[in-house]
């Protein structure tokens, strides 16, 4: 049930990040890239039943 929460709110932060907005364009792709990568690690975890 921890996963799965996880999953959603980081899937949530993941669209949130990417850099659609004129404010947000000089930021890159690094704050989608680092939540990307929570976000495999969390579901790598998760699929290992690790959480």
């Amino acid at each position: 049930m921890l996963g799965t929460i996880l999953i959603i709110v980081l899937v949530l932060l993941l669209i949130g990040a990417l850099p659609l907005y004129p404010h947000s364009r000089k930021w890159g792709y690094a704050p989608g890239g680092v939540l990307g990568l929570l976000l495999l690690i969390l579901i790598i975890l998760v699929v290992m039943g690790r959480i």
